[in-house]
Parts: structure tokens; C-alpha cells; sequence
């Protein structure tokens, strides 16, 4: 079986997060999500989630030289940052699609997904 990352993008410039949501709308994609992980989890191909704070909240550590660098911020500036995840394990490409379709639907976004590389055999 392969894991497969499906992962939410947000927009840098709006930077959304639950808390500046309308309440009402938050609510239903909450129950939406619920039932989504909840079949998730039942199917048996949950590994892990979740959602992940704004960029400006984060910090760079570079210690690819003598000494760590840390940096305040996000390591690049893009138009679209990574919101959430999900990590599912499934047979193939098709299934990893089917449960990304439901993901979409359930936070009215656009999802990716794409498979994790996996360690060569030895």
C-alpha cells in the first residue's frame, strides 16, 4: 500500500484561518471534515491530519552550514501556503483520488494529492 499526502492550500494574502471564519459556514465544513475523517478512519486508510497555522507564524531553521541560522517567517514568500493535510495509506492512485474528491467536497476547496516517496529497496 501507499501513503499519499492530500494537502489544502490557502491564500497568502488572505490568510485564513477557524477563528475569522463565518461561524455558521465553519460549523458545516466542521461536520463535513468529522464525516470525512470519520470514513477515513472506518475504511482503514487514516494515518494522520491536521490543519496548520498561517506562515507568519512561523520559523525557518537552516543549520546546512556550521551553525543553525533562525529566521522568523516561512522559508519562501508564495501566493498559496499549505493549510492542511491529510496522510492516507490506499492501494493506488485511483482510491488516493476517490477519498481526495470527498476531501475537496467536504472543505469546498481544492486539494492535491500526491503519493509519498517511498525508501528504495536495499
Amino acid at each position: 500500500m501507499t501513503k499519499y499526502f492530500l494537502s489544502l492550500p490557502h491564500d497568502s494574502a488572505e490568510e485564513p484561518t477557524m477563528e475569522n471564519m463565518d461561524p455558521a459556514e465553519l460549523q458545516e465544513i466542521i461536520a463535513a471534515v468529522d464525516a470525512f475523517n470519520t470514513a477515513v478512519q472506518e475504511a482503514g486508510a487514516f494515518v494522520t491530519a491536521g490543519g496548520l497555522q498561517p506562515p507568519s507564524s512561523a520559523t525557518t531553521v537552516d543549520y546546512s552550514g556550521d551553525s543553525p541560522v533562525v529566521t522568523p517567517g516561512p522559508f519562501t514568500e508564495a501566493d498559496e501556503y499549505l493549510g492542511g493535510f491529510w496522510i492516507i495509506e490506499v492501494d493506488n492512485d485511483d482510491v488516493a483520488i476517490e477519498w481526495t474528491k470527498q476531501a475537496s467536497k467536504a472543505l469546498r476547496s481544492r486539494i492535491e494529492v500526491r503519493a509519498l516517496q517511498e525508501e528504495p529497496a536495499a
